[in-house]
């Protein structure tokens, strides 16, 4: 494999790193939406990643295979007051756990940081190399 090739490894997963904080921060703002657009409660969403095929230099990568809504239950929350209350007081509010959400976000950033900090060690080396015998 060459060491060019680390440049589209860690690219794709910048790409798929990226689209996934950009889930996060979508599941974030509507953790407490009790209806979207479509009048139903917001229900999360999860990044789902897959390899890309290998080429014919060794290389592959990640990408994002799809968004897919989150299975886990909605949350049921007793406020008789509120304007969207059943008839037996209680709101269905997002299936979203922040705690879980700010810990996606916190690994999609660090992996996003870690390719960035892959790519300038290896320009760093190419660079190191094209200096040799000078």
């Amino acid at each position: 494999m060459s060491l060019f090739n680390v440049f589209n490894i860690a690219s794709s997963a910048m790409t798929a790193q990226s689209q996934r904080l950009n889930v996060v921060a979508s599941n974030l703002s509507n953790a407490d939406s009790v209806t979207n657009s479509s009048g139903e409660p917001y229900r999360g969403r999860q990044v789902v990643f897959s390899t890309l095929k290998t080429d014919a230099n060794g290389a592959s990568g990640v990408k994002v295979a799809g968004v897919v809504h989150d299975a886990s239950p909605m949350k049921k929350v007793f406020e008789p007051n509120h304007p969207l209350a059943g008839e037996d007081g209680y709101i269905i509010k997002p299936n979203v756990n922040i705690v879980d959400e700010m810990v996606n976000m916190m690994s999609a950033s660090r992996s996003y940081q870690n390719n960035v900090d892959m790519m300038n060690t290896t320009k760093s080396l190419l660079q190191k190399t094209l200096t040799i015998g000078q």
